[in-house]
């Protein structure tokens, strides 16, 4: 968790030529206007205004990047994209964003992994689903991907569950995980699962470190 807090704002770009070159692994947050994208990042990084929410869904047209490291050295960014999908934006400035958005998800190279925020009372959009055929190849190379469904709150435990499921059947073998900023959950989770994206060799010497269950101790049953 510690690490998601070290988040600092690093660059802003209107198109993909702007960004700098990076050799550190890259986290791409995507999502529809109004998915609560701008509140997951704040609330991963317990900062309230790092991510920019604007109080009109679309206004937010950048590429903006935040990087992560202790101690002052980057060892990771987080990349926030604009939102997409809002039916107030002009159609020329959606055709825009959506070819930056799909331009970076293809073509950049350091990235190695993308959330993707879906608010779960709507479910999978067209668009979140034009989203995933876009980055399909890239993830059968090996591009990480994860669905946070956010807002969780809103729903019932048995609505929950539901679109849980029906969620992981639509991920095409990413993660999916459900997420509140106002009742604290899954926040553990999305940035348990980030941390081990971005440091690969750490987390697989922490799995190794780790006892097997023949390994570990079992203590004895008691004398009936």
């Amino acid at each position: 968790m510690g690490w998601l807090h070290t988040a600092k704002f690093l660059t802003t770009a209107p198109q993909l030529h702007f960004l700098p070159e990076l050799n550190v692994p890259e986290i791409a947050f995507v999502g529809r206007s109004n998915a609560g994208k701008s509140t997951c990042i704040n609330t991963l990084t317990q900062q309230k205004q790092l991510a920019f929410a604007s109080k009109k869904p679309g206004r937010t047209q950048h590429i903006n990047l935040f990087s992560l490291g202790k101690q002052g050295v980057m060892d990771a960014v987080l990349t926030d994209l604009p939102g997409y999908g809002y039916a107030a934006v002009p159609k020329q400035d959606k055709i825009r964003w959506q070819q930056v958005m799909a331009n970076y998800l293809v073509s950049r190279e350091n990235l190695m992994g993308i959330v993707l925020m879906c608010d779960p009372r709507h479910g999978m959009t067209e668009l979140d689903e034009i989203l995933l055929e876009v980055i399909r190849p890239r993830v059968e190379e090996g591009l990480k991907f994860l669905i946070v469904l956010t807002k969780s709150d809103k729903l019932t435990r048995t609505e929950a569950a539901k679109i849980l499921s029906i969620t992981k059947l639509q991920a095409g073998g990413g993660d999916v995980m459900l997420f509140s900023a106002p009742k604290r959950q899954g926040i553990e989770d999305v940035a348990q699962l980030l941390w081990k994206w971005a440091h690969p060799d750490a987390a697989k010497a922490s799995a190794k470190a780790l006892p097997s269950v023949d390994e570990a101790e079992v203590p004895e049953a008691p004398d009936a």
